[in-house]
């Protein structure tokens, strides 16, 4: 598993993910085991050298034998290239590229790899086997971000859904728990503890947004400052890390901290990330 965090403000975006990946195997009662958690997993992704184009997943860590790193990086070299139909020029869009995003992981890779599968899996089976994937960043011309979400698992793929497009603010995704109690005043089973305790069926959900208006904390406003947006994002993923840490389970949740802040004109910039080489002895990496 994973947390992945994205925060919008009006000077731009922040991406924070921990690095944590998971190998799970399934035991008889139908529950999933983490085998083993390694802590050196890439999440955040820069589509466009030098354009404020950025991606971030959780979920699924490959699509076969290719991590979603290493895909990303696939596409990327797509983008760059002039001889490519899918080459980025100077007037690129949003759109454009979000289509071509959700084209190439889904169409183009996720897509074959379950056709490829000996027996289709089950529902259950599918539903663990699912991919998130955050694409987002500014049109070449626009003034504003465009921030979308897309799922896909062996049971299908969802259409692009927008993400803070109205509005700043804050989304997570993966093991979410310690973030919602902070951001809501409540954990996201909430509405399963209501029902638990006899409220009617039809009066979950009204109760849980009830409550969560009077508990809630606004911890961003629009004109926060990028660098604090970007304070926020670490200790959001800190306090999960800490959280899975100390909670029952595998800490699924852990490792480095990467974050990437995405602004209109500094364009996509590494805040933290963690390297596999010592840059000293290697000048000509990125």
């Amino acid at each position: 598993m994973t947390v992945a965090v994205v925060i919008r403000v009006n000077d731009g975006f922040v991406l924070a993910s921990d690095s944590a990946a998971s190998i799970g195997a399934s035991v008889a009662s139908g529950a999933v085991l983490a085998l083993n958690v390694y802590n050196n997993g890439n999440k955040i992704f820069n589509l466009s050298k030098g354009r404020p184009l950025a991606a971030m997943t959780w979920g699924l860590g490959n699509i076969g034998q290719a991590s979603i790193s290493t895909l990303t990086k696939d596409l990327r070299v797509k983008f760059a290239d002039p001889s490519d139909e899918w080459h980025l020029g100077p007037d690129y869009t949003m759109d454009q590229v979000a289509n071509r995003f959700r084209e190439f992981f889904w169409h183009k890779k996720f897509e074959p790899m379950v056709a490829a599968m000996s027996k289709p899996p089950t529902t259950e089976e599918g539903d663990r086997m699912a991919l998130g994937l955050l694409v987002a960043g500014y049109s070449a011309k626009a003034e504003t971000p465009e921030i979308y979400e897309l799922q896909m698992s062996p049971n299908g793929c969802g259409a692009l859904v927008p993400v803070l497009a109205e509005d700043v603010g804050v989304s997570a995704w993966g093991q979410p728990e310690a973030i919602s109690r902070i951001l809501s005043g409540m954990s996201s089973a909430m509405p399963r503890a209501l029902a638990n305790l006899g409220v009617p069926e039809e009066d979950v959900i009204p109760y849980t947004q009830a409550l969560q208006q009077q508990l809630q904390t606004q911890l961003v406003v629009p004109p926060m400052p990028i660098q604090d947006a970007i304070d926020l994002a670490e200790f959001l993923v800190q306090t999960t890390i800490g959280f899975v840490r100390f909670s029952p389970g595998s800490p699924t949740v852990g490792g480095p901290i990467e974050i990437a802040a995405i602004t209109r004109h500094e364009g996509f910039v590494w805040v933290k990330r963690k390297h596999f080489f010592d840059r000293a002895i290697n000048p000509g990496m990125p």
